[in-house]
This record gives structure tokens, sequence and C-alpha cells, in this order.
């Protein structure tokens, strides 16, 4: 007997927890105990160190955020009937309504924040370590 999963509820969880795949565990997807594992090794390895705002680990973490932004995104704007068929087989299609729009909405605002930011951050830490930035205060 298969749980019924919710559409608003992997939307919820690949937008806030989606750096460490818990929309992946929450689906039952193979492979989400990897992509757990290295997310919070880099986390590790960013906080072992002095400044872990500027080593390459946690900018390293941009990758699966941006990556469950996007999958917040899809899974908002999928039908109904797509994710019934592929998540909750043999279910009725659920109406959700206007949540996965807004949690798109959402998403999109501040997945777009944090991607500029982080891109800005890999930017400004490459420039550092090319010397391209030396005699600058910022």
């Amino acid at each position: 007997m298969s749980t019924h999963r919710s559409k608003v509820i992997v939307s919820l969880l690949a937008a806030v927890l989606g750096v460490f795949g818990a929309h992946w565990w929450y689906l039952h997807r193979r492979g989400a105990w990897l992509f757990t594992l290295v997310t919070v090794g880099l986390l590790a390895f960013a906080l072992s160190r002095p400044v872990w705002w500027d080593t390459p680990a946690f900018l390293l973490l941009f990758i699966p955020a941006a990556a469950g932004y996007i999958e917040a995104l899809i899974f908002c704007l999928k039908p109904d009937n797509w994710f019934d068929q592929r998540y909750n087989n043999g279910v009725p299609v659920t109406q959700t309504g206007w949540g996965p729009v807004v949690i798109a909405i959402l998403t999109t605002l501040f997945g777009a924040t944090v991607v500029m930011f982080g891109l800005a951050m890999t930017v400004i830490h490459v420039y550092e370590q090319l010397g391209w930035l030396d005699g600058y205060t910022y």
C-alpha cells in the first residue's frame, strides 16, 4: 500500500530543504541518501574552516540549492494529473488550488536572490584567488 504524496508538500520541501534533498526522501527516490551525504559533507568541510563563507565547499552548496529551487518550480507548475500519475498511481486526481502557484512565486523571488548571491560570491572568490582585486577595498 503506497502513501498519498502531496504536490504542495513536495514543492515546499524542495524550496526550503532542497539543498539537502528532503523532497527526494519524501518521494522515496533512489539516491536520496547520496544527495544528502554530499551536501552534508560540503557543509561540514566549509564549517571546519575559519572563514567558512569563502571556501570552495560553501560555494559549491549553491548548486544543490539552485537544483532544489528549480525542482520546486517544476513540481509547482506541472499539472496535478501529471503528479498524481507519477507519484500517486491509482488515486483520483488531487486538486491543489492556488497553493503551488503561491509557492512558485515565492520560490522564484527567494531562489533568484540566493542564486544571484551565490554567483556574486563565486565571482568575487575567483577574482580574489587570481589576484585581480589586489589593492581594492570593498
